[in-house]
Protein backbone atom coordinates (compact mmCIF):
# COMPACT_ATOMS: atom_id res chain seq x y z
CA UNK A 1 0.00 0.00 0.00
CA UNK A 2 2.74 2.40 1.03
CA UNK A 3 4.76 1.37 -2.04
CA UNK A 4 1.84 2.09 -4.28
CA UNK A 5 1.51 5.52 -2.70
CA UNK A 6 5.19 6.34 -3.35
CA UNK A 7 4.92 5.11 -6.92
CA UNK A 8 1.85 7.30 -7.44
CA UNK A 9 3.73 10.31 -6.04
CA UNK A 10 6.68 9.61 -8.34
CA UNK A 11 4.39 9.45 -11.37
CA UNK A 12 2.73 12.69 -10.30
CA UNK A 13 6.13 14.38 -9.91
CA UNK A 14 7.30 13.12 -13.28
CA UNK A 15 4.10 14.34 -14.92
CA UNK A 16 4.57 17.70 -13.18
CA UNK A 17 8.13 18.06 -14.53
CA UNK A 18 7.00 16.90 -17.94
CA UNK A 19 4.39 19.67 -17.93
CA UNK A 20 7.00 22.27 -16.89
CA UNK A 21 9.38 20.99 -19.57
CA UNK A 22 6.63 21.30 -22.17
CA UNK A 23 5.93 24.85 -21.07
CA UNK A 24 9.64 25.73 -21.15
CA UNK A 25 10.02 24.16 -24.57
CA UNK A 26 7.03 26.12 -25.79
CA UNK A 27 8.45 29.33 -24.39
CA UNK A 28 11.79 28.62 -26.01
CA UNK A 29 10.05 28.15 -29.36
CA UNK A 30 8.22 31.44 -28.87
CA UNK A 31 11.42 33.27 -27.92
CA UNK A 32 13.22 31.67 -30.85
CA UNK A 33 10.42 32.76 -33.19
CA UNK A 34 10.62 36.31 -31.81
CA UNK A 35 14.40 36.33 -32.22
CA UNK A 36 14.20 35.03 -35.79
CA UNK A 37 11.47 37.55 -36.61
CA UNK A 38 13.60 40.35 -35.18
CA UNK A 39 16.63 39.18 -37.15
CA UNK A 40 14.57 38.99 -40.34
CA UNK A 41 13.18 42.48 -39.73
CA UNK A 42 16.68 43.84 -39.15
CA UNK A 43 17.89 42.13 -42.30
CA UNK A 44 14.95 43.47 -44.31
CA UNK A 45 15.56 46.95 -42.94
CA UNK A 46 19.26 46.69 -43.80
CA UNK A 47 18.34 45.51 -47.30
CA UNK A 48 15.93 48.43 -47.63
CA UNK A 49 18.63 50.84 -46.45
CA UNK A 50 21.06 49.44 -49.02
CA UNK A 51 18.49 49.85 -51.80
CA UNK A 52 17.69 53.36 -50.55
CA UNK A 53 21.36 54.35 -50.52
CA UNK A 54 21.82 52.95 -54.03
CA UNK A 55 18.87 54.99 -55.29
CA UNK A 56 20.26 58.13 -53.65
CA UNK A 57 23.66 57.51 -55.22
CA UNK A 58 22.00 57.13 -58.63
CA UNK A 59 20.20 60.44 -58.09
CA UNK A 60 23.43 62.13 -57.06
CA UNK A 61 25.21 60.73 -60.12
CA UNK A 62 22.40 61.90 -62.43
CA UNK A 63 22.60 65.41 -60.94
CA UNK A 64 26.39 65.55 -61.26
CA UNK A 65 26.20 64.27 -64.84
CA UNK A 66 23.65 66.98 -65.68
CA UNK A 67 25.86 69.67 -64.16
CA UNK A 68 28.93 68.35 -65.98
CA UNK A 69 27.12 68.15 -69.32
CA UNK A 70 25.82 71.72 -68.94
CA UNK A 71 29.27 73.00 -67.99
CA UNK A 72 30.90 71.24 -70.95
CA UNK A 73 28.36 72.71 -73.36
CA UNK A 74 28.70 76.24 -72.00
CA UNK A 75 32.48 75.90 -72.05
CA UNK A 76 32.41 74.78 -75.70
CA UNK A 77 30.08 77.64 -76.63
CA UNK A 78 32.10 80.43 -75.01
CA UNK A 79 35.64 79.03 -74.76
CA UNK A 80 35.66 76.25 -77.35
CA UNK A 81 38.23 77.89 -79.61
CA UNK A 82 41.10 80.32 -79.22
CA UNK A 83 39.00 83.14 -80.70
CA UNK A 84 36.02 82.39 -78.44
CA UNK A 85 38.21 82.17 -75.35
CA UNK A 86 39.95 85.43 -76.18
CA UNK A 87 36.62 87.21 -76.67
CA UNK A 88 35.10 85.76 -73.51
CA UNK A 89 38.04 86.30 -71.18
CA UNK A 90 39.84 89.33 -72.60
CA UNK A 91 37.11 91.40 -74.26
CA UNK A 92 34.15 90.48 -72.08
CA UNK A 93 36.19 89.97 -68.88
CA UNK A 94 34.27 86.73 -68.38
CA UNK A 95 35.00 83.72 -66.22
CA UNK A 96 33.27 80.35 -66.38
CA UNK A 97 33.29 77.55 -63.82
CA UNK A 98 30.96 74.67 -62.98
CA UNK A 99 28.72 76.94 -60.90
CA UNK A 100 28.56 80.31 -62.61
CA UNK A 101 29.39 82.57 -65.52
CA UNK A 102 30.93 85.74 -64.15
CA UNK A 103 31.53 89.16 -65.68
CA UNK A 104 34.07 91.24 -63.79
CA UNK A 105 33.48 94.91 -63.04
CA UNK A 106 30.77 95.52 -65.67
CA UNK A 107 29.45 98.68 -63.94
CA UNK A 108 31.03 102.01 -63.09
CA UNK A 109 31.69 102.37 -59.37
CA UNK A 110 28.54 103.37 -57.48
CA UNK A 111 26.38 103.32 -60.65
CA UNK A 112 23.53 100.94 -61.47
CA UNK A 113 23.07 101.95 -65.13
CA UNK A 114 24.05 99.17 -67.54
CA UNK A 115 26.99 100.61 -69.55
CA UNK A 116 26.97 100.46 -73.35
CA UNK A 117 29.99 98.13 -73.38
CA UNK A 118 28.22 95.63 -71.11
CA UNK A 119 25.03 95.90 -73.18
CA UNK A 120 27.09 94.81 -76.20
CA UNK A 121 28.35 91.82 -74.21
CA UNK A 122 24.84 90.87 -73.08
CA UNK A 123 23.41 91.10 -76.61
CA UNK A 124 25.96 88.54 -77.76
CA UNK A 125 26.08 86.38 -74.65
CA UNK A 126 22.50 86.03 -73.47
CA UNK A 127 20.81 84.58 -76.59
CA UNK A 128 23.56 81.93 -76.83
CA UNK A 129 23.20 81.20 -73.13
CA UNK A 130 19.43 80.74 -73.40
CA UNK A 131 19.81 78.62 -76.54
CA UNK A 132 21.73 76.08 -74.47
CA UNK A 133 19.48 76.22 -71.41
CA UNK A 134 16.35 75.62 -73.50
CA UNK A 135 17.68 72.40 -75.02
CA UNK A 136 15.48 69.41 -74.23
CA UNK A 137 18.01 67.79 -71.90
CA UNK A 138 18.16 70.90 -69.66
CA UNK A 139 14.95 72.87 -70.07
CA UNK A 140 12.71 70.76 -67.84
CA UNK A 141 15.41 70.45 -65.16
CA UNK A 142 15.83 74.18 -64.52
CA UNK A 143 14.32 75.71 -61.40
CA UNK A 144 15.91 79.17 -61.59
CA UNK A 145 18.27 81.26 -63.71
CA UNK A 146 19.84 83.70 -61.28
CA UNK A 147 21.33 87.06 -62.20
CA UNK A 148 23.42 87.96 -59.16
CA UNK A 149 24.85 91.39 -58.43
CA UNK A 150 27.97 91.45 -56.22
CA UNK A 151 30.05 94.29 -54.79
CA UNK A 152 33.24 94.80 -52.83
CA UNK A 153 32.89 95.59 -49.13
CA UNK A 154 33.71 99.31 -49.22
CA UNK A 155 31.48 102.26 -50.08
CA UNK A 156 32.80 105.36 -51.85
CA UNK A 157 31.81 107.58 -48.90
CA UNK A 158 33.39 107.18 -45.48
CA UNK A 159 30.66 105.18 -43.75
CA UNK A 160 30.52 102.32 -41.26
CA UNK A 161 30.76 98.67 -42.25
CA UNK A 162 27.04 98.00 -41.81
CA UNK A 163 25.96 101.09 -43.75
CA UNK A 164 28.35 100.14 -46.57
CA UNK A 165 26.79 96.66 -46.63
CA UNK A 166 23.23 98.03 -46.79
CA UNK A 167 24.13 100.56 -49.49
CA UNK A 168 25.88 97.88 -51.52
CA UNK A 169 22.88 95.59 -51.11
CA UNK A 170 20.64 98.20 -52.69
CA UNK A 171 23.19 98.92 -55.42
CA UNK A 172 23.75 95.25 -56.28
CA UNK A 173 20.00 94.60 -56.39
CA UNK A 174 19.44 97.56 -58.72
CA UNK A 175 22.23 96.37 -61.00
CA UNK A 176 20.88 92.82 -61.16
CA UNK A 177 17.36 94.09 -61.87
CA UNK A 178 18.60 96.42 -64.61
CA UNK A 179 20.52 93.58 -66.25
CA UNK A 180 17.40 91.40 -66.10
CA UNK A 181 15.30 94.14 -67.68
CA UNK A 182 17.84 94.69 -70.44
CA UNK A 183 18.28 91.03 -71.45
CA UNK A 184 14.51 90.53 -71.63
CA UNK A 185 14.31 93.42 -74.10
CA UNK A 186 16.95 92.02 -76.47
CA UNK A 187 15.44 91.73 -79.95
CA UNK A 188 16.72 88.28 -80.79
CA UNK A 189 14.55 85.44 -82.17
CA UNK A 190 15.57 83.02 -79.42
CA UNK A 191 14.80 85.50 -76.64
CA UNK A 192 11.51 86.50 -78.23
CA UNK A 193 10.43 82.88 -78.78
CA UNK A 194 11.33 81.83 -75.24
CA UNK A 195 10.45 85.05 -73.41
CA UNK A 196 7.59 83.62 -71.33
CA UNK A 197 9.73 80.67 -70.25
CA UNK A 198 12.67 82.95 -69.47
CA UNK A 199 10.46 85.30 -67.42
CA UNK A 200 9.24 82.33 -65.42
CA UNK A 201 12.73 81.31 -64.30
CA UNK A 202 14.93 84.42 -64.54
CA UNK A 203 15.48 86.24 -61.22
CA UNK A 204 17.50 89.27 -60.08
CA UNK A 205 19.40 88.93 -56.81
CA UNK A 206 21.50 91.55 -55.04
CA UNK A 207 24.04 89.97 -52.69
CA UNK A 208 26.06 93.05 -51.69
CA UNK A 209 29.48 92.01 -50.35
CA UNK A 210 28.33 88.66 -48.93
CA UNK A 211 30.42 86.62 -51.39
CA UNK A 212 33.72 88.40 -51.77
CA UNK A 213 36.60 87.16 -53.92
CA UNK A 214 40.07 87.10 -52.37
CA UNK A 215 43.64 87.16 -53.60
CA UNK A 216 45.81 84.13 -52.82
CA UNK A 217 47.35 86.30 -50.08
CA UNK A 218 43.98 86.36 -48.31
CA UNK A 219 43.31 90.04 -49.03
CA UNK A 220 40.05 91.08 -50.66
CA UNK A 221 40.19 91.38 -54.45
CA UNK A 222 38.02 94.47 -54.78
CA UNK A 223 37.92 94.57 -58.58
CA UNK A 224 37.03 90.88 -58.94
CA UNK A 225 34.41 91.20 -56.19
CA UNK A 226 32.54 93.84 -58.24
CA UNK A 227 30.80 91.53 -60.67
CA UNK A 228 27.61 90.17 -62.19
CA UNK A 229 27.09 86.41 -62.26
CA UNK A 230 24.68 84.14 -64.11
CA UNK A 231 23.93 80.90 -62.29
CA UNK A 232 21.59 78.04 -63.10
CA UNK A 233 19.79 76.24 -60.27
CA UNK A 234 18.35 72.86 -61.24
CA UNK A 235 15.17 71.44 -59.73
CA UNK A 236 17.11 68.69 -58.01
CA UNK A 237 19.81 70.96 -56.56
CA UNK A 238 18.04 71.76 -53.28
CA UNK A 239 16.91 68.17 -52.90
CA UNK A 240 20.43 66.94 -53.59
CA UNK A 241 21.92 69.16 -50.89
CA UNK A 242 19.39 67.83 -48.38
CA UNK A 243 20.08 64.23 -49.42
CA UNK A 244 23.83 64.73 -49.13
CA UNK A 245 23.36 66.06 -45.61
CA UNK A 246 21.17 63.07 -44.69
CA UNK A 247 23.76 60.70 -46.17
CA UNK A 248 26.50 62.31 -44.08
CA UNK A 249 24.42 61.94 -40.92
CA UNK A 250 23.52 58.33 -41.77
CA UNK A 251 27.12 57.36 -42.51
CA UNK A 252 28.25 59.03 -39.30
CA UNK A 253 25.69 57.07 -37.27
CA UNK A 254 26.80 53.85 -38.99
CA UNK A 255 30.47 54.60 -38.37
CA UNK A 256 31.27 54.92 -42.09
CA UNK A 257 34.13 57.24 -42.98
Amino acid sequence: MLGNLFRAKERETEEHWVSISDVMAGLMVIFLFIAISYMLNVRLKNDEIIVYKEEIEKLLDAYKNLQSALYEELSAEFEGSHAKKRQFRTVWHGYLDRETIRFKKPFRQGDDTVPTAFKNVLRNFFPRYISILTKSEYKNEIAEIRIEGHTSSEWFDAVGVDVAYYNNMELSQDRARNVLQYVLEIRHPKIMDEKEWVKKYLTANGLSSSKLIFHSSGNQNREASRRVEFRVVTKSEKLISEIEELMKRFNKSEGVN
